[in-house]
């Protein structure tokens, strides 16, 4: 693949400008989305650099660290989004994305994968970013529906079911616009890097079922979690 020049690439930024003048007519916020871009051509340029570090040094520890830096990360930006924003509840936050994570990674890696070495950055660390912002974004949406239904004064069980499908509304369309809508990102990346379609297909049915899983059983550990502490 070719590499896109960074005045081709600027050309993505004018859609966006139309995009940020309208949101600060709109919601009287022109700041979010200018640092939020800003903020993510750091962070990915960043990473890029690390990244080529991290592929020529097989670390174990330091993939570790990598993974619970990832976990914490997520976790904070989920709890940013609800009212209860104490350190319990960023626990329980925190217990249902690594969980549901570390099922998902090392079932992709060590049996659907069946790598060599459970440990190989180059498809450890892209993995476990897609499984963790994937939790993430489930998850606060997640919470974010049952703290309304809870102000509302509606039992937990019911704003536990509404909050549940409402996040899993994202995850289902997914399934069901996948090869008849789009064709999502990795699939997609691999065909135009010349990979034979029908190979790109089975690492797309795997990350789609691991996309739709690890958001759901992120969402019944938190709620288990939940439960559990008001029963104390």
């Amino acid at each position: 693949m070719q590499t896109i020049p960074f005045f081709n690439l600027s050309l993505t930024l004018i859609p966006l400008l139309i995009v940020w003048y309208y949101y600060n007519k709109w919601t009287n916020d022109k700041s979010e989305i200018l640092i939020s871009t800003i903020r993510m051509i750091f962070q990915l340029l960043l990473i890029g650099y690390f990244l080529i570090l991290l592929f020529e040094k097989k670390d174990n520890f330091i993939g570790l660290l990598i993974i619970l830096f990832m976990v914490s990360v997520s976790t904070w930006i989920a709890l940013r989004n609800t009212q209860d924003r104490s350190l319990k509840h960023y626990s329980i936050i925190f217990i249902s994305i690594g969980i549901s994570g570390l099922i998902h990674l090392v079932l992709i890696i060590g049996f659907v994968l069946d790598l060599e070495e459970f440990y190989e950055p180059r498809f450890v660390i892209p993995i476990a970013g897609m499984i963790f912002a994937n939790t993430m974004n489930a998850l606060s949406l997640a919470i974010e529906r049952y703290e309304k239904e809870i102000s509302r004064e509606v039992i937990f069980e019911k704003a536990r079911e509404i909050a549940f499908k409402a996040c899993m509304i994202p995850q289902i369309n997914s399934l069901l616009a996948v090869g008849l809508v789009s064709l999502p990102g990795m699939m997609t990346g691999q065909i135009l890097s010349g990979v034979d379609p029908l190979i790109a297909v089975r690492y797309q049915i795997m990350i789609m079922t691991m996309v739709i899983s690890s958001a759901g059983i992120s969402t019944i550990v938190y709620f288990l979690l939940k439960k559990f502490n008001s029963v104390l």
